[in-house]
This record gives C-alpha cells, structure tokens and sequence, in this order.
C-alpha cells in the first residue's frame, strides 16, 4: 500500500521550490544598488528631458496610429532608446514586452538573424488582446553593427510585412545604414543635450537622491558631460560614491580630467616660458595629479579658441594640436609628443610677434 505524504511534509516540499522573499526580483529600478541610468530612464514621452519637437511628433503619430518605420540617430546618451521605450510603452501598456522584440549590438546581427529571428517575429500573429490589433515593433538598437547583407535583407521584411509591424533602427553614425534602409524610414536626428536640460534633469537626480551638491559641483558635471545624459549620471553616480560633497575639485579628481585651473596654469607655461621650462613644469604636474597628456590636448585646444589671437596663428596651432592628438591615438611616445606641443606654442609666440611687428 503506497504511502501517504503527512501535511506537514507536503508544505515542506512546497518551500522547497517556492522563492525566497529576499532575493524575488523587484526590477533594475527598485534596487538602491541599481545604476542610476536605468532608475531614471524615462517611462514616458513626458518624462524625455529634451527633443520636444521630436517627441511630440512620435507622440502626434502614436496617438493617431500612423506610426512609421523609424530611424532614430545621433550621439550616444541623447534618448533614442528611451524614447522609443516609452512609445512602446503608450502603445502597448503592460504586454509591451510581448509586442516588441528589441535586439541590441551585443546580439549575432548577420543575416540569419534577420531571415529567421525577425521575420519570424514579423510574421507571427499579433500577441496583444486589445479592442483593435495593434502592430508590432521591431527595435534594431545600435543599427550601424549590422553586417551589409543582413541590412540588405532587412529591405525586403520592411516591405513584407509593413502591415502588421513596425521598424525602429537606432544608431550613432547614420552613414553606416545603407540608402535603401534609410528611404523606407522616417529619420530623426537627436542632437547633444542643450546645458539646460543637463543640468535640470541633475537637479531632479539630486534632489531625489537627497545629494549634496554645490554650484561648482553641478557646473562641472554639466561641462564634463558634453551632452550626454548618460554620461552625466554616472559621474555624479561614481562622484557620490567617493565624496559625500561634490564640488567641482570632487568631480575633476573622480573623472581624472584636467581642472580649469590647471589648464590656465599649462597654457600660461606654453606661451610664456622657454621650451625647457615649460617641459619641466608640465612633466611635473602631469606625474603629480596623474594627467593624461591626451586629456590636456583637448582641453588646451578649447582654451586657444578663448585667447585673442590673429586667425592665421589659430589656425596653424589648432592644426598642430590635432596632429598631435592624431599620433596620441595611436599610442606614441608622451615625452615626444608634449616636446611636439611645446615646440608648436613656441612657433606660434614667434608668429604672434612678427604679427605684432
């Protein structure tokens, strides 16, 4: 006669492969671990800080249900995918996750995936049980990966099935997208963040993470960002995790870029001081605060456009400083490099002194 499970034993085994409380997860965004990038990522058309004019068009078509194939670019950090996460989320709700398939540049892009992963998903019956069928939406993050021949067969399922689903490519460099793929969509460049959005959505950060932040500490952060939101965020993310005060010094140090200060100082040295004083001086503060020779190139570059001097000269320094930034990459020697760049302000001293003759 078989023998009978006690009630107690039963829960027993019920526990067994019920989950732990502690460890179900609760979502990128719930933890106070998670990146900031994600637990602030926009869930809304609203919620994208710039690009208005962008957004309120998608929206325009979203709400009419004449969304095309779109072909979103531009510099990374800027929202792309986040705006067309938040369409996704407007047209679908709670089953977006079924309607979309969302394909990144950390998947196989050949064209066996486009013959058989997209177009099957293409041709699959509508998952959603609204009042009317929705279409679906392919999202083909960083687009510009994609091999030649899978963007040539991707041509022919845009066509196929232009009734029932929708494309949305996403990309940095737009003239890696073939001509034929780029005419079937509607393009919207997203341009680098404008200071303003920057700093507004810092302060939104801030103020929801209760940080202590000074003027100095946000005008850097904006600065080092160059209009990337994402970039913004993870300094301030990696800056709070060093310093409990972020001031403009916290967020240099964390980043290792150049202080304005220490950039005055180093420009002050190449149009002032001989060639083996200057070459001294910076050696010296570079080994001190642990500069990047690239780091300071740049930055220098910048201040040189600020300086009143004849375009002739400008024009033949920022030449050079670009030469020399060109051999950096490709990992010449530093010392050679900084002699190069000392050698270049000192030519242009001379050519501003036969200018002011």
């Amino acid at each position: 006669m078989a023998e009978t499970s006690s009630p107690m034993e039963i829960d027993l085994a019920v526990a067994q492969f019920a989950p732990a409380p502690e460890k179900v997860n609760k979502g990128v965004s719930g933890g106070k671990s998670a990146p900031w990038v994600e637990k602030y990522r926009p869930q809304s058309l609203a919620d994208v800080a710039a690009h208005r004019d962008i957004v309120d068009t998608i929206d325009k078509l979203t709400s009419e249900n004449r969304l095309p194939h779109l072909l979103l670019y531009g510099p990374p950090g800027t929202g792309k995918t986040s705006t067309i996460l938040a369409v996704a989320r407007k047209l679908y709700g709670s089953q977006y996750k079924n309607m979309i398939l969302e394909l990144n540049a950390s998947d196989d892009r050949g064209i066996d995936v486009v013959r058989q992963q997209i177009q099957d998903f293409a041709g699959a019956r509508s998952l959603c049980f609204g009042a009317r069928p929705s279409v679906k939406l392919v999202l083909l993050d960083e687009a510009d990966a994609m091999t030649k021949d899978a963007q040539f067969a991707l041509r022919r399922v845009i066509e196929k099935h232009t009734k029932s689903t929708r494309f949305a490519l996403i990309c940095n460099n737009v003239n890696k997208i073939i001509p034929a793929l780029q005419s079937r969509c509607t393009r919207f460049r997203f341009a680098p963040l404008d200071a303003a959005h920057v700093k507004e959505r810092l302060q939104h950060v801030i103020q929801s993470e209760g940080l202590d932040v000074d003027e100095s500490g946000l005008t850097a952060l904006v600065r080092l960002s160059n209009g990337d939101m994402r970039k913004a965020l993870n300094i301030l993310q990696s800056t709070h995790m060093a310093s409990q005060h972020i001031d403009e010094e916290a967020v240099y140090l964390c980043t290792g870029n150049p202080m304005p200060k220490d950039i005055e100082q180093i420009t002050y040295w190449l149009l002032n001081d001989s060639f083996s004083d200057g070459f001294r001086y910076i050696s010296d503060m570079r080994v001190r605060k642990g500069l990047a020779l690239v780091d300071i190139i740049r930055e220098v570059t910048m201040f040189v456009f600020k300086i009143e001097m004849p375009s002739v000269v400008r024009v033949k320094l920022i030449n050079d400083l670009a030469d020399i930034e060109y051999r950096l990459s490709f990992a010449s020697n530093d010392k050679l490099q900084l002699g190069a760049l000392i050698s270049t302000f000192t030519n242009a001293r001379s050519a501003l002194v036969a200018a002011a003759c």
